[in-house]
């Protein structure tokens, strides 16, 4: 190229000399100078044009001109395609087993040391664009493996063959140099902002399966939105989490835009299980604790009888080598746990008396789980899972208010098959295949023969309502992705039908439920006779009314019947019960739900620092009438500054519309009151019949209010739309840190209504009173959410890493879910308030310490604001048969009905046209837990020999060794590896840490709330409540969910030995 534009710029140089120059080339053969000669030359040449040229006057014809033309069109010519000439670097990264590697490292250095870096997608796929052709050195990281390096990769202009690389195993003695610092990437599926939680910071996390369901719920907080953190498990939805031995990997919030999940990204669970291994490899562990090792629970009068003990074993190997292999697992737990009663009774003489009991709560749980993973062929791969779950308990649905009375026994069996079926149809596309089928059975077994006798907030005594439940369910669930790469777009697309077939036999109350309630009665004096006042204006003799609470109104029900009064006359006195509900008929109901899902998503890199992805999703449900539900997405990445391959800043943003689904649960209520008959009645002449029960038809001839359910027939699936941006900065010493602003807006959130209510100071209901009571399920809520979440973690290291996240959270709404109830329902602006997810402060630490002799520590450290609580007069004022309604504020604290509290002055009494609080008013008490697991490991034996890094195979080679076509062994979408290597004898031991003996024996404390902090549950909110404002249950153990009575969150400290090999 040198020397043609050195004869080109001597020839020009004659044309200029010549006097034959033509007028036509003049411009021409000026801007073809400045073009081809050489820098420093300008002035040389000036001078020269300004010398006549006689040597070679009569030399230079048309020919020569033409020539010179012809020349320097292809010089043009030549120097533009050398700059469109650019070629590309792709290909997939896997493990010995043929498992993508998600996550790794690619670095690609040219021949002057200009390098560039990118992390693997989710389907192992690394591509590298924009190449000039050249000698590369090609570098892949991933942690657990061993480090590939080649220094002879070639890029050919115009050449697209992918180069694939399978990485080995590294042990702990080889030396891997990895760079001081880990790239950022602008790739959707590697956002800094998602939770990667491995085998190592899994360990300060529970080994009870329905704990660490709870605790990862509590690491997702609050901006998973209003339906919870959807957990998925091998990519399907709604299963239970797996015992923690079978984890390999667990995700949070990780691409949280993609269009290939329903629900919101922010707060997504995905959980990986263990695929098999190339040896045998197994192990063994036990868990022990009992009352001896733990505190008391600070709301029992002593340390109840406890007894923890679980015990498993895993063993993984090949069934054909290099072609098959599994994966076994089982586990059983048996507890003797404990539920606390904390409530409030009456005594032999009818006295207030507090109530404490401890009762034991035996419960079981059996699992059993094979998994088999089956290469085909070169290109097809077949994984199989089987799931078995049993599990069993005693004296359920005892604790809090409900007595010793109320117990129930639980059993429950789910049987799961999966199979994933992954094709690679030609290097740029794989496609997979999932399906489920899950049967699950419910039986629940108590004795409803007596009426269950429910005295608000102060106890709940008489039968079990449940009766004898049963409930068998058939799940179906198939899924068919494809994934596809074309140029710098990589499309996926996919479909997802789902069906639900549910059968349930739920004599639910029809034993029947008294129901007393605070209000406005009689004053009493010391002697149980009414206190008369005179009236100032009338000047007669008058009961003085008080406010009285459901316990007070409860003993004077017994005692004005002990001394033989009518039932008119307790009732007059502040006695009788305040409602009755009762069902009867048929109580078998069959539900059969369908849905069906279609996405879209298109993740384009523009340029090596921006991505842009696009998406779009379809939602359809059998149950809901509306069908237009289309859910676009959009998300983007930008790397500014990001020079030499070193990306130390990344700014992703996105927007997207989310939709939830309506449960099957919802439907299957509304079934049943279509076959069943149930009453609400506050007939006194009903009423007065306590404790005894009238009959059906008795029910039907009174004024009894009949009760169904039905679902609104406009009904629409809820939706919500997100929008977020963040902030990702790589830091030095390997952190990275985040800043990420969310909002989000909920529209058509379910809530129910009761739309024959009687009119506000009124008893006409608009549909007649023989329609009764009609409670509707309705999308008419909203809520609105703001957060602000900051996070710095450094998991970079096998030995050290650390998770710290602070979050910061507004949210409003009208609704905490379909069950939620206004106070007047021809009114709905008094309902937008404080929603339960209103957790304003959250913060959470995580961490991995591995010391010498290996010793580790895990500790977890949770930390949360009080949760909010609804504040309510506890009483039915507007007929609705529903104890919704809520106190105004007081403006005057004399009124009559003003109750003083540390909350505030409230009128139980309101007024017309007085302001009401808002819904969840009030605040629980804050939360806090620490929480350390420490670990010793002895090892012994020699151990297996790492093998090396092959090097990489392109198309061509790898046809030559196999013979069979193009491609390498396809990837097993179940063995994703993520970067992190599978935990197995040789390699490393359950908590991720590398070693090179082939036995191990690891000893584990595990204190959950070390400090033995007492963390009150939600508030009583019930202002007749003798214990409003307090708390009579402990929260759950991490903070999240409803209280319960079992799995208190007092200090608990287990035993736990773990042998591999």
């Amino acid at each position: 190229m040198k020397i043609i534009r050195l004869e080109l710029f001597k020839t020009l140089r004659l044309i200029s000399k010549s006097k034959l120059r033509l007028r036509f080339f003049a411009g021409f053969s000026s801007t073809l100078r400045v073009f081809a000669r050489p820098a420093g030359d300008s002035r040389r040449c000036a001078r020269k044009r300004a010398k006549p040229a006689k040597e070679f006057r009569n030399l230079l014809s048309l020919r020569r001109i033409f020539l010179a033309s012809v020349i320097a069109s292809f010089l043009i010519l030549s120097s533009a395609n050398a700059q469109q000439a650019k070629g590309e670097l792709r290909g997939q990264v896997v493990d010995e087993f043929g498992g993508l590697v998600v996550g790794a490292t690619v670095t690609l250095t040219d021949a002057v040391g200009v390098a560039k870096s990118i992390a693997t997608n989710n389907e192992g796929i690394y591509l590298f664009s924009g190449l000039a052709p050249g000698l590369y050195t090609l570098r892949v990281e991933a942690h657990g493996f061993s480090l590939y390096e080649s220094a002879d990769v070639e890029v050919k202009a115009g050449s697209r063959e992918p180069i694939n690389i399978k990485l080995t195993v590294a042990l702990e003695k080889q030396e891997v140099n990895v760079g001081a610092e880990t790239n950022l990437s602008t790739a959707s599926e590697n956002n800094a902002t998602a939770l990667v939680l491995n085998s190592a910071e899994l360990g300060a996390l529970p080994d009870d399966p329905d704990d660490l369901a709870a605790a990862l719920q509590a690491i997702a907080g609050p901006s998973a939105g209003p339906s919870g953190g959807e957990i998925f498990v091998d990519g399907f939805a709604g299963g239970r989490v797996p015992p923690k031995n079978t984890i390999r990997e667990v995700r949070i919030n990780s691409n949280p835009f993609s269009a290939e999940y329903r629900n919101l990204g922010f707060g997504r669970i995905e959980i990986f299980t263990k695929p098999g291994t190339d040896k045998f490899h197994g192990q063994g562990n036990a868990s022990f604790s009992n009352q001896s090792f733990n505190s008391r629970n600070p709301f029992a009068s002593n340390r109840a009888p406890y007894k923890y003990l679980t015990y498993g074993a895993s063993l993984s190997g090949p069934v054909k080598a290099k072609r098959a292999s599994f994966f076994l697992d089982f586990e059983r737990r048996d507890i003797n746990d404990n539920s606390i009663i904390n409530a409030t009774v009456l005594g032999p003489t009818l006295n207030i008396t507090p109530f404490g009991l401890s009762v034991l709560v035996p419960q079981h749980r059996t699992t059993f789980s094979p998994r088999f993973d089956y290469q085909i062929n070169q290109k097809n791969t077949l994984i199989a899972r089987y799931t078995f779950l049993h599990q069993g308990q005693q004296n359920a649905g005892v604790g809090n208010f409900s007595l010793l009375s109320r117990a129930y026994s639980t059993a429950y069996t789910e049987q799961t098959i999966q199979l994933t079926e992954t094709a690679v149809i030609n290097p740029r596309a794989v496609n997979e295949t999932r399906f489920q089928y899950s049967h699950q059975e419910n039986l629940l077994n108590g004795d409803n023969s007596t009426p269950t006798i429910n005295v608000l907030d102060a106890f709940i005594s008489g039968g079990s309502n449940v009766g004898r439940w049963s409930n068998d369910q058939d799940r179906f669930e198939f899924q068919n992705y494809t994934t596809f790469v074309v140029n710098h777009q990589t499309f996926k697309t996919g479909v997802r039908l789902r069906d639900v077939r549910v059968s349930d036999i739920a004599p639910v109350n029809f034993g029947g439920t008294y129901t007393f309630a605070g209000g406005v009665a009689p004053a009493l004096d010391a002697n149980n006779q009414i206190v008369f006042t005179r009236d100032q204006q009338t000047g007669n003799l008058a009961p003085a009314l008080v406010q009285i609470s459901s316990l007070e109104r409860y003993r004077r029900t017994l005692l004005f019947a002990g001394q033989g009064l009518t039932p008119e006359e307790t009732r007059s006195r502040g006695g009788g019960a305040t409602q009755l509900s009762l069902a009867g008929g048929d109580p078998e109901a069959r539900v059969n739900q369908a849905e069906f899902n279609l996405f879209i998503q298109d993740e384009w890199t523009l340029r090596p620092n921006l991505t842009l992805s696009l998406g779009l999703r379809y939602e359809a449900q059998s149950n809901v009438q509306n069908r237009f539900n289309f859910a676009p997405r959009f998300a983007f990445a930008y790397a500014p500054n990001a020079a030499a391959g070193k990306t130390k800043t990344v700014i992703r943003g996105g927007f997207g519309i989310f939709f939830d689904r309506f449960s099957e649960n919802l439907s299957l209520q509304a079934k049943h009151f279509e076959s069943e008959q149930q009453f609400i009645s506050l007939d006194p002449n009903i009423l007065g019949l306590f404790p005894a029960l009238p009959s059906l038809a008795a029910l039907m001839n009174s004024i009894a209010s009949r009760t169904s359910i039905q679902l609104d027939p406009h009904l629409q699936l809820p939706y919500t739309m997100q929008g977020a941006i963040n902030v990702e900065r790589q830091l030095p010493h390997k952190f990275i840190f985040t800043a990420t602003l969310l909002s989000a807006r909920a529209l058509h959130l379910l809530r129910s209504l009761n739309i024959n209510a009687p009119l506000p100071g009124t008893n006409i209901r608009p549909l007649g009173d023989a329609r009764g009571n009609v409670f509707q399920y309705e999308s008419t809520g909203r809520l609105n959410q703001n957060q602000l979440i900051l996070s710095l973690r450094n998991s970079q290291s096998s030995k050290r890493s650390i998770i710290l996240t602070y979050l910061l959270n507004k949210a409003m709404s009208d609704t905490d879910g379909p069950e939620t109830f206004p106070v007047n329902s021809y009114d709905l602006r008094s309902e937008y308030g404080r929603s339960d997810l209103d957790i304003r402060h959250r913060f959470l630490m995580s961490g991995v310490f591995s010391f010498k002799h290996s010793f580790s520590l895990n500790p977890f450290i949770l930390a949360a604001s009080g949760r909010p609580f609804n504040i309510t007069t506890g009483r039915d004022a507007n007929g609705d048969t529903l104890f919704t309604e809520r106190p105004s504020f007081a403006t005057d604290q004399n009124q009559p009905g003003v109750i003083l509290t540390r909350f505030g002055a409230f009128n139980a009494n309101p007024r017309a046209g007085e302001q009401l609080i808002p819904r969840n008013y009030g605040t629980s008490a804050p939360f806090f837990t620490i929480s350390l697991r420490a670990s010793k490991t002895w090892g012994f034996g020699e151990a297996h020999s790492a093998t090396s890094a092959p090097k990489p195979q392109t198309e061509k080679q790898a046809k030559q060794q196999t013979g069979k076509g193009k491609g390498n062994t396809p990837p097993a979408r179940g063995s994703v590896t993520n970067g992190s290597v599978l935990p197995d004898a040789s390699r490393s031991d359950f908590f991720g840490r590398s070693s090179e003996s082939r036995y191990k024996l690891t000893l584990s404390i595990v204190a959950r709330n070390i400090f033995n902090r007492t963390n009150p549950g939600r508030f009583v909110g019930n202002l007749n409540s003798l214990l409003f404002g307090q708390s009579n249950i402990l929260a759950p153990p991490y903070g999240f969910g409803d209280s319960g009575d079992t799995n208190a969150a007092n200090r608990r400290i287990e035993a736990q030995v773990r042998f591999t090999f």
